[in-house]
């Protein structure tokens, strides 16, 4: 592919040779040159002091968007494809460049941990798909802040990502974690990037504390707690109350001022509770009732173990289904919010539990 122009710089051999040894060139070697022709099918590129450089073919056709604002006269940065092909010239690629220049640019803002507000693409049950400067990344959900974590139980991978995929489309600041050229993907983060800070927050805190929190988030299992800017604990739908506590939502509202008291402090999780702070009323029949005691109480729950009945607020105990032979059989015999003679088998306040039996009107 022979071509000719005024602008075109020449050299000798000679000066070639000396151009080559002070500075070699070399295949995937960044370069700058000045555009000398653009025509329909190829841009030539004087690279002095290496001579002429030609995009064309397949590297012509996947810069076309770059090329289409590229005019004579302009500096640009390319990438050796073939130090020289049989024309002579030197084959070059502006795509390639590119991406060079946007990898790099990934290094330098991981080291300086520059944040991006990034929109969510997609989702998966492993983390969040985001794009930066044309290249996809992907965040795990390890990786995400406790306002953004699927907030699931028991880890269920469908659960995770129904959760996930509400935050497809909402903008999110991340840092690069990691730059992988040869997978061309991108790892993010939107944790803080501050381990040592976080330690010091959770460090002002001890089991034991009584603190003032909000209400960040509620879901089946319990409620998350906004104890200060970056720092949330869970109270767990056993520490809410000592009595039944079936729906949190009817009980909460995201924003309500709530108190806890502290419980644990385990590395970075806080969990609190809010029972803690209410009297327990377990202990009012700790030296009352035993095993082998005739009591009355009300069924206030069924479940797959049997039914629950409760001799006083907070104060609850199983009877099983294998006492009548089926859960059927129990619920023929047992109505949710009637009162019943029952006798205890088991009578632990400490533990706050009580396991009793159906006495069906015999004594």
């Amino acid at each position: 592919m022979a071509h000719t122009t005024e602008n075109t710089t020449t050299y000798t051999g000679i000066q070639k040779a000396l151009a080559e040894t002070l500075i070699p060139i070399h295949d995937d070697m960044l370069v700058e040159g000045k555009v000398i022709s653009i025509d329909t099918n190829a841009v030539y590129l004087d690279l002095h002091p290496f001579g002429t450089g030609i995009i064309y073919g397949r590297e012509f056709i996947n810069s076309r968007d770059i090329i289409k604002n590229t005019q004579i006269g302009d500096v640009i940065k390319v990438k050796v494809v073939e130090k020289e092909n049989e024309d002579g010239y030197v084959e070059l690629s502006l795509k390639e460049a590119r991406q060079a220049r946007i990898w790099k640019e990934a290094e330098e803002a991981i080291e300086e941990k520059t944040v991006f507000d990034l929109p969510v693409k997609e989702a998966n049950k492993g983390g969040l798909i985001l794009e930066w400067q044309g290249i996809q990344g992907f965040l795990p959900a390890s990786q995400l802040k406790p306002e953004n974590y699927p907030r699931v139980e028991d880890s269920d991978k469908d659960k995770i990502l129904k959760e996930l995929k509400k935050l497809i489309g909402k903008k999110i600041s991340v840092v690069i974690l990691s730059a992988l050229p040869k997978e061309d993907k991108l790892i993010f983060s939107e944790k803080d990037e501050n381990p040592e800070m976080k330690k010091e927050i959770i460090g002002k805190y001890n089991v034991g504390d009584e603190i003032e929190t909000e209400v960040a988030g509620i879901v089946e299992f319990g409620i998350f707690l906004k104890i200060e800017t970056g720092l949330e604990g869970l109270v767990h739908i056993s520490e809410i109350d000592w009595g039944f506590v079936d729906d949190l939502r009817k009980i909460y509202n995201v924003g309500d001022k709530v108190k806890a008291k502290i419980i644990e402090v385990d590395n970075d999780k806080i969990s609190l509770s809010i029972k803690a702070l209410k009297e327990n009323p377990w202990k009012e029949f700790e030296n009352k009732l035993k095993k082998g005691d005739i009591i009355k109480g009300v069924v206030i729950k069924f479940n797959k173990h049997g039914a629950l009945v409760s001799i006083k607020e907070g104060v609850a105990g199983l009877v099983h289904n294998s006492l009548f032979g089926s859960e059927s059989d129990l619920r023929d015999k047992l109505e949710l919010g009637k009162t019943y003679d029952f006798q205890i088998t088991l009578f632990d306040p400490k533990e706050q539990k009580m396991s009793l039996t159906y006495l069906d009107g015999k004594e």
